[in-house]
């Protein structure tokens, strides 16, 4: 089984996704004519209150924070310091290269999922928006079976073994800076998820509301402090990222493979931190009702959580290492570690306490945006029924638990296969697709250009037939 797993790890991540994802990235950015760079402001303009007649779907606030709340997570503190660990200054500058370009297949795929987004109805006789890349494989491709297999790998992964990855991130954190035992992190932890995830995704997406902007907002500000107190060494440390990026430093000792290694250590820490192309965050994006109300204006909202994740949040870890002085390419200290010795030098014994902070803020709020996505899931196997869902949400607070105690490297290889495998499937998906996103991007641009505010009509897609759910579309 290890032999078998490595394998397929070794072929997805070793070759279809590093340069898979980078070359859709390029693909889209190139097919819709730049527009993460061209129509920055729209992806502000877009985030606002979804209206009050239409109560079966989250804002699309809500929606960018439940996604952030997934694509924010211990990536963002330690594994930025394991890329630089192993790829130098310059794997930032590539982590960088990917964010820009995987902003425009983060468009793309949440873009799909708004557009063939169904409606389910919840007890009460209240309803909610469901939908993803199981949706428009089904709906989309006609293959509803390739669905099937999507979504099953998106509960093994996301659902459950990467949530155990983000519980042991804590509990390593808590025993650190705290000395607090495993066991009772992980239980503290799997009470504080079944309060939230238990309560389904408009719960989950109200606790992200609040959550993200308040542990992003601190996170920034202790790092623009660090900025700040260090001014005169930032135009060099760019410098330095983008040197190291082509080479042009080499000087530096312990950087093994140079360029290479450069580029291939910030692609995959990329990769894993923004999860641009991966099939996750539009599952999220279909829950949110798009304002203005076209399925290109959730696009556009995923799109600038690419950027927060990766530009701002990662770039910030990294200035902090980089900035401190106790950063040596190659050395021992990486990840946490690495991170918490930074943050020690810049605001003194303080700084590790708050790295465990931010981990378990980061990694608490990964595993309730994770569970979102697996929600999803579960109503395209037709599994999503109250008990369903009832033994999901069991399951997933023992995974935090076990998750807590231990790290077992067999079943994490096993959730890389299964995210490498569902990964590929959305990639296909999306580039089978993409005349119909680039139809509706110029759709969404022409009744701008006309002074109008962005209205989806179905009647202008006929090849969509019944492959949509028009009622939705048609409601005010």
């Amino acid at each position: 089984m290890n032999a078998v797993i490595d394998f397929l790890n070794t072929i997805f991540w070793g070759y279809v996704l590093i340069y898979g994802l980078l070359a859709v990235g390029v693909f889209f950015t190139i097919r819709l004519g730049f527009q993460q760079f061209v129509h920055f402001g729209e992806m502000f303009r877009v985030i606002r209150k979804a209206p009050d007649t239409d109560k079966e779907g989250i804002s699309p606030f809500a929606a960018l924070c439940t996604s952030l709340a997934s694509r924010v997570g211990t990536g963002n503190i330690a594994g930025v310091a394991v890329a630089l660990n192993l790829g130098g200054p310059g794997a930032i500058f590539w982590m960088w290269m990917v964010a820009l370009v995987g902003m425009a297949t983060a468009y793309s795929e949440s873009t799909l999922a708004q557009l063939y987004k169904v409606h389910e109805k919840e007890g009460g006789g209240t309803g909610i928006y469901r939908g993803g890349p199981a949706f428009y494989i089904a709906k989309g491709l006609g293959m509803p079976w390739l669905g099937s297999i999507f979504s099953l790998c998106l509960i093994l992964s996301f659902g459950l073994v990467f949530n155990a990855v983000q519980a042991n991130s804590i509990a390593d954190a808590m025993v650190g800076a705290f000395g607090m035992p495993k066991i009772a992190t992980g239980l503290v932890l799997a009470a504080l998820t079944a309060i939230v995830i238990f309560g389904g995704i408009r719960k989950i997406a109200t606790v992200a509301e609040y959550v993200v902007p308040f542990m992003a907002g601190g996170y920034l500000l202790v790092a623009i402090f660090v900025l700040v107190t260090n001014l005169g060494e930032v135009p060099g440390m760019l410098a330095e990222i983008v040197g190291h990026a082509f080479g042009l430093r080499e000087a530096a000792g312990g950087i093994t493979g140079g360029v290479a290694a450069a580029m291939l250590n910030g692609v995959k820490r990329g990769l894993f931190s923004n999860e641009a192309g991966m099939g996750s965050a539009p599952n999220i994006a279909a829950a949110a009702t798009p304002v203005p109300h076209h399925p290109s204006s959730q696009g556009f909202v995923q799109a600038l959580g690419v950027f927060i994740d990766t530009l701002v949040i990662c770039s910030c870890t990294a200035l902090m290492i980089l900035l401190s002085g106790v950063y040596v390419p190659g050395g021992e200290l990486t990840g946490t570690q690495l991170t918490q010795s930074a943050m020690a030098e810049h605001v003194g014994w303080i700084g590790p306490y708050f790295i465990a902070v931010a981990i378990f803020f980061f990694a608490f709020t990964s595993i309730i945006g994770n569970y979102s996505y697996s929600e999803m899931a579960m109503t395209f196997l037709h599994v999503g029924t109250p008990t369903g869902l009832m033994v999901l949400r069991v399951v997933v607070c023992a995974m935090v638990v076990w998750g807590a105690l231990q790290a077992v490297a067999t079943v994490f290889n096993a959730a890389d296969a299964s995210m490498g495998l569902m990964a590929t499937i959305n990639l296909i998906a999306i580039i089978a697709l993409s005349g119909t996103v680039v139809k509706l991007t110029r759709d969404y641009f022409a009744q701008r250009a006309q002074g109008l505010e962005p209205r989806f009509h179905g009647g202008d897609y006929p090849e969509l037939g019944d492959q949509i759910d028009h009622t939705i579309w048609t409601r005010d």
